[in-house]
C-alpha cells in the first residue's frame, strides 16, 4: 500500500497538479492510495473518499464516501498550527504565518518536520504502508527519512524545480537536511537529463547517486486537455463561463481602476509599494469578478490569442511578455493576451502596461529597476536583466521612439486580459480557444506542466529553452518539421529573449493551427497520466523486493 507525502494543498500548479494527477491515475488503476497533504477542501477531489485531520494525539475523520474509481485515497491532514514553510511567498488559507523556508529559524524547522513525522508514524502503524513516495528535495523528505530509520520502511524521492531553486540551493541548512535525505532514500525520481544533472551536481557527495535515479514522465489529463476546431471556441467559452459560475470571485475591476488612477512617473519605491498595498485586498487564488466579461470581448473567430499560464512572478517571465507586446501587436493588431494566474507580479505588471500604453517612459524605466523589490524580493534582481538588455537594444538601434509609439497606439486595457486564477478544469475550455502559450521563464523548470497541457490542448506553446522545458520541445521534435519545433525554442540569452519572443510568436501566430492535432495527438502518446501512474506504482512497489 501506497503512501503520498506532499506538504501542500492540491490546488493551483506545479507539484499540487502532479500530486493531484497521479493520485487520481492511481485510483483510476485501482490502488489504495494514502495522501499526507494540507488541502483544505478535499470534498472537491473525487478520488479522495475520506479525510483525517491529526491534532494533537487525537484524529477527526471529516469526510467519509464512495469514490466512482477501482480505487482511492484516504487523505491525511497534519494539523500545523499557524505556520507554513514554503518555497515562494503566497497566500494561504488558514495560515496566518506562511513564511518562506529560508526565513524559518532551526526551531520552526524541527517543529514542523516532528509533527509530520509523528502523523505518518501513526499511518503506517494503522494502515501497513508498505512505500512511501515523498515530493519535493525538502522537508518532506527529511520527515521519511526519519520514518525510514524508525520502520524501515524504503521510500522514493521525486525533486521539484521550487525546493531547488528556492530553498537547496539558497539555504546551506536545507542542503544539508536533504542529502541527508537523499542519501537514504532508495529511488530519486527524475523528469529529465537535465533534472538527473542537476541532482548530481548538489548531492556529488553521495557515492553513487545516479544509480538511484529512474526516470518518470510527467503528464497531462488528456482527457480534460484535448483540441477543438476553430468553429467551436465560442461554444468552449460558453462552457467555461458555465464552469465559472458558480466559484467565489477574487479581483474587481475596481481596483484596477483604483491602482490606474494614482499612478505618475513621479512616484517613489515606497509610494509605488503603498498604491499596490491598497489595492490587493482581493482573494488571490480565484478568478477576477468580471472575467466573463472581459473574455467576451475578445472575437473567438478572428482575433489571435496568446496565452500565459503560471504564477504571476518574476521568475516566471511575465514581464519578457508584456515588454514585447507593443512589437508583437503591431505585427498582429488583432492579437490578445490572457494572462492567468495570480502572484505579487500582477499589479506590478498592470502599472508596467498602463505606463507603456501612456508614453510615461520614466515610471516604465522605474518598474524594470524595482520590479523584484516592488515583488517583495530585495536580493534577486536577475529577472529583469533581458527586459533591461531589451530596452538598451532599443535605445541603441534608435528604436525606442518607434517602440513607444507602437505602444501607444496599440496597448490598451481589454487587449490584455487578467483573468485571476483558474482551476484545471476551467484551463481545459481556455486552453484550446487560443492559438499560441508562452512560458518564458527565467528560472529553470524541472518539469513545467503547462507546457503539456497546451500541448495537448493543440495551443501551440513556446517556452525558454532550457532545462525541463528544452526535454518537452525535443521529446515532440522529430513530430514536426525542424523549422516548426524551432519555433517553440525561446533563448536563454538575455540579449536575445525579447527579440526571440517576437520573431516566434509571430510565426506562430501565421500557423492558423496547422499543427493543432498533431500537438495533442503526440501529448496522448507520450504524456497521459494513465502510463505515468502504471510506472510509479511499478517502481514504489520494486522497492521491497
Amino acid at each position: 500500500m501506497i503512501g503520498i507525502l506532499h506538504g501542500y494543498l492540491l490546488e493551483g500548479s506545479g507539484s499540487n497538479i502532479w500530486t493531484r494527477s497521479i493520485v487520481r491515475s492511481l485510483c483510476k488503476n485501482g490502488e489504495t492510495v494514502h495522501l499526507v497533504c494540507q488541502e483544505n477542501h478535499p470534498e472537491n477531489y473525487d478520488f479522495i473518499s475520506e479525510y483525517r485531520c491529526y491534532s494533537n494525539d487525537s484524529v477527526e475523520i471529516k469526510l467519509n464516501r464512495e469514490v466512482p474509481y477501482k480505487g482511492k485515497c484516504i487523505m491525511h491532514k497534519p494539523q500545523l498550527g499557524d505556520t507554513l514553510p514554503v518555497y515562494v511567498w503566497d497566500k494561504y488559507e488558514e495560515f496566518s504565518n506562511v513564511v518562506p523556508m529560508t526565513e524559518l529559524s532551526n526551531t520552526a524547522i524541527e517543529d514542523y518536520v516532528e509533527q509530520n513525522t509523528k502523523v505518518v508514524l501513526k499511518i503506517i502503524n494503522d494502515y501497513e504502508l508498505t512505500a512511501l513516495h515523498v515530493n519535493h528535495a525538502v522537508l518532506m523528505s527529511v520527515v521519511a527519512q526519519r520514518v525510514n530509520k524508525i520502520t524501515s520502511i524504503p521510500f522514493a524521492i521525486m525533486p521539484h524545480g521550487s525546493a531547488i531553486e528556492y530553498a537547496v540551493k539558497k539555504d546551506k541548512r536545507f542542503l544539508d537536511l536533504a542529502t541527508k535525505a537523499f542519501e537514504s532514500t532508495k529511488k530519486i525520481f527524475v523528469v529529465s537529463t537535465e533534472m538527473e544533472n542537476r541532482i548530481s551536481s548538489i548531492f556529488q557527495s553521495i557515492p553513487n547517486i545516479n544509480q538511484k535515479m529512474t526516470y518518470l514522465n510527467l503528464g497531462v489529463d488528456t482527457s480534460i486537455f484535448k483540441p477543438i476546431s476553430p468553429e467551436l471556441r465560442h461554444q468552449n467559452i460558453e462552457k467555461l463561463f458555465q464552469k465559472l459560475k458558480d466559484l467565489p470571485r477574487g479581483k474587481n475591476n475596481e481596483q484596477s481602476n483604483s491602482l490606474r488612477r494614482n499612478l505618475s512617473s513621479t512616484l517613489q519605491l515606497k509610494e509605488l509599494s503603498k498604491i499596490i498595498s491598497s489595492t490587493t485586498d482581493y482573494q488571490m487564488k480565484y478568478p477576477d469578478v468580471d472575467v466573463e466579461a472581459k473574455l467576451e470581448k475578445i472575437d473567438w473567430t478572428h482575433d489571435k490569442v496568446i496565452l500565459f499560464v503560471g504564477r504571476l512572478i518574476t521568475s516566471k517571465g511575465i514581464q519578457s511578455v508584456i515588454a514585447t507586446l507593443p512589437l508583437i501587436f503591431h505585427l498582429h493588431p488583432n492579437a490578445r493576451l490572457i494572462v492567468v494566474g495570480h502572484g505579487p507580479s500582477r499589479e506590478i505588471m498592470e502599472i508596467f502596461l498602463w505606463a507603456l500604453e501612456n508614453n510615461e517612459r520614466e515610471l516604465v524605466q522605474k518598474i524594470i529597476i524595482w520590479g523584484k523589490s516592488l515583488e517583495g524580493n530585495l536580493d534577486d534582481k536577475s529577472s529583469f536583466e533581458d527586459v533591461v538588455s531589451f530596452f538598451n537594444q532599443l535605445e541603441k538601434n534608435n528604436e525606442l521612439d518607434s517602440y513607444y509609439e507602437k505602444a501607444h497606439k496599440h496597448l490598451r486595457s481589454d487587449k490584455v486580459i487578467f483573468t485571476g486564477y483558474l482551476g484545471h478544469e476551467e484551463l481545459g475550455y481556455l486552453y484550446p480557444c487560443c492559438d499560441v502559450a508562452i512560458f518564458p521563464s527565467v528560472v529553470m523548470e524541472a518539469g513545467p506542466l503547462v507546457f503539456l497541457e497546451a500541448l495537448a490542448s493543440g495551443c501551440f506553446p513556446l517556452g525558454t529553452y532550457f532545462g525541463g522545458m528544452a526535454v518537452n520541445i525535443d521529446s515532440i521534435s522529430d513530430k514536426l518539421p525542424k523549422e516548426i519545433s524551432d519555433l517553440m525554442k525561446i533563448s536563454i540569452e538575455n540579449d536575445r529573449k525579447q527579440f526571440d519572443i517576437v520573431k516566434k510568436i509571430n510565426y506562430s501566430l501565421l500557423l492558423d493551427g496547422k499543427y493543432r492535432f498533431v500537438l495533442s495527438k503526440t501529448a496522448k502518446e507520450l504524456y497521459d497520466w494513465s502510463s505515468v501512474g502504471e510506472k510509479i506504482s511499478s517502481e514504489l512497489n520494486s522497492m521491497n523486493r
